[in-house]
């Protein structure tokens, strides 16, 4: 039973940290750096000409997003899980790793960006921790 709830809370994790990066690029694709009228997002040409045009600090709300699903979703599947919490965690954030390098890969962003890659482990990792600390306290 706990290898059920272990991957029903990896799934969990996955979602509500794939909400959470989603939410904050939105606010930063509608709200603080709005596309074009008429742009299309999955088109990747247009998509790679606008971001090509935006500030560093649309990048910063960019690297929040995804260390943002690494923690927020990390730390559910931590939380969530039947046994070990830091290696769920660690398994949301290195999902959250794989998709961070694709889109860096596909997407031109600033080189600094590339410093975000290990620390959706580290993020994770530190999420994971807290939550076998909670876990090993009496009472």
């Amino acid at each position: 039973m706990s290898v059920l709830r272990n991957i029903g809370a990896v799934v969990a994790g996955l979602f509500v940290g794939s909400c959470v990066n989603m939410g904050l690029i939105r606010l930063n694709s509608t709200v603080l750096f709005p596309m074009p009228e008429g742009m299309d997002p999955n088109d990747l040409e247009q998509f790679v000409a606008y971001t090509e045009g935006l500030p560093a600090t649309a990048f910063l709300v960019v690297m929040a997003a995804h260390l943002g699903q690494a923690g927020v979703g990390g730390w559910l599947a931590a939380r969530l899980a039947g046994s070990r919490p830091l290696l769920l965690a660690l398994i949301v954030g290195g999902a959250t790793l794989l998709g961070g390098l694709m889109m860096l890969l596909m997407v031109p962003a600033p080189v600094w960006m590339w410093v975000e890659i290990p620390l959706y482990i580290v993020v994770a990792y530190g999420v994971g921790t807290i939550e076998v600390k909670r876990r090993a306290k009496p009472g």
